[in-house]
């Protein structure tokens, strides 16, 4: 049996999703154009409207403030860019927690003569408030996180939103990963653009979508058709649409409550392994799905790899495991050593992990890393 607990990178399709879909792959295959269009492309329009009317009610906004993109990383560049290039010159802020896709898109803008900063956070994840407050004069934009990641620190955004708007700039919020898990409203969070994706529900792949306050100021990254308000012309994914739709329908926050019970069971759990540490906060603080630790004296990519063949599926912070070779940045952000960040592994529930799935990986984790480090150059340190 595989368990599968790398829930946080993707999840699996609801079968529900999945039927629901079906219908547009092979029935209703048309696409919206224009303003007009023959029964297959008004079909394909009203399940494209459905859809943004229900992710608009899940979040507290309007349909016409929802537009629909490919992905997480392409709502992070149509937001910080699309603001940039609306804003002229100016200071575009983040923190050093941050997805790679917004750190880079920031540090693109810097190569494109915008002043740039990464804001500190403290031990837990939590942006440093007195920091971000010192550096918004002069900003446009401050780009952030509802849920982080990797180690599930829940900020405080209305408080971020308060202090920047304060200062006369907008505020950007990643919730891909809060998305369905924690209630969110727009409004009572007060943020100007927010990003959320299907994935992560247990939608489809290859859709997601960008909430775009009303009155918001954003350039195109593309030119092309008017589709989505004439900010995301091209081709419509009508079916990943649909099945984004189904998924936001599906969500029960009563699951959310029962993975956090897991979550916190699992993680005392791998707590009693010695030289083991939690990297972030606990509790309502911390997403629901979201376990993060440091196992000391062995490397994350070995832990993962023999729990793999053991078939316990999850992620790390390891360096080698990293396509640039780097150890988890959100780990060292927070202040962690190297080693921290290489012996770290992320763990994520979904509504369908179960309590006996939870008592294994923990088996699994404490047999592997026990052994490993038996072998390894530390002594054998348990």
């Amino acid at each position: 049996m595989t368990i599968y607990l790398d829930n946080a990178n993707t999840t699996k399709p609801d079968p529900r999703v999945i039927k629901a879909m079906m219908e547009y792959f092979e029935e209703k295959y048309g696409t919206p154009g224009g303003e007009f269009g023959h029964l297959f492309d008004e079909d394909a329009r009203e399940a494209i409207e459905i859809t943004r009317e229900r992710i608009a009610r899940e979040i507290n906004a309007s349909p016409e403030e929802i537009i629909f993109v490919s992905d997480e990383i392409e709502a992070d560049n149509m937001a910080i860019k699309g603001v940039a290039w609306a804003g002229g010159k100016g200071k575009v802020l983040t923190s050093r927690i941050e997805r790679k896709a917004i750190l880079k898109t920031v540090e693109r803008l810097r190569e494109w003569g915008f002043e740039t900063h990464e804001v500190g956070v403290d031990r837990e994840g939590f942006i440093d408030l007195a920091e971000l407050e010192e550096n918004l004069g002069g900003a446009i934009l401050f780009a952030t996180h509802l849920g982080n990641f990797e180690i599930g620190t829940i900020q405080d955004v209305r408080a971020i939103s308060e202090m920047v708007h304060d200062k006369g700039a907008l505020l950007y919020v990643d919730a891909n990963h809060a998305f369905g898990k924690v209630k969110i409203d727009v409004k009572r969070l007060g943020v100007d653009l927010m990003s959320i994706t299907s994935h992560l529900i247990h939608g489809p792949k290859g859709i997601a979508a960008l909430y775009i306050r009303k009155g918001v100021k954003i350039k195109p990254l593309l030119d092309g058709d008017l589709r989505e308000r004439g900010l995301r012309p091209g081709m419509i994914n009508v079916p990943a649409i649909v099945g984004f739709g189904k998924a936001v329908e599906l969500i029960d926050y009563e699951d959310s409550k029962r993975m956090a019970g897991l979550r916190d069971e699992l993680i005392n759990m791998l707590l009693t392994i010695p030289d083991t540490k939690l990297n972030g906060p606990t509790g309502d603080r911390r997403l629901p799905n979201n376990v993060n630790v440091s196992f000391s004296y062995v490397e994350g990519e070995s832990i993962l790899l023999h729990c793999d063949m053991r078939g316990l599926v999850f992620s790390t912070g390891s360096a080698c495991y990293s396509q640039d070779l780097l150890p988890s940045h959100v780990i060292r952000g927070i202040g962690g050593s190297f080693e921290d960040a290489h012996g770290s592994v992320r763990l994520g529930l979904s509504k369908w992990t179960t309590e006996e799935e939870i008592t294994q990986a923990y088996e699994i984790l404490k047999d592997v890393v026990i052994k490993l480090r038996e072998i390894s150059i530390y002594g054998g340190k348990k």
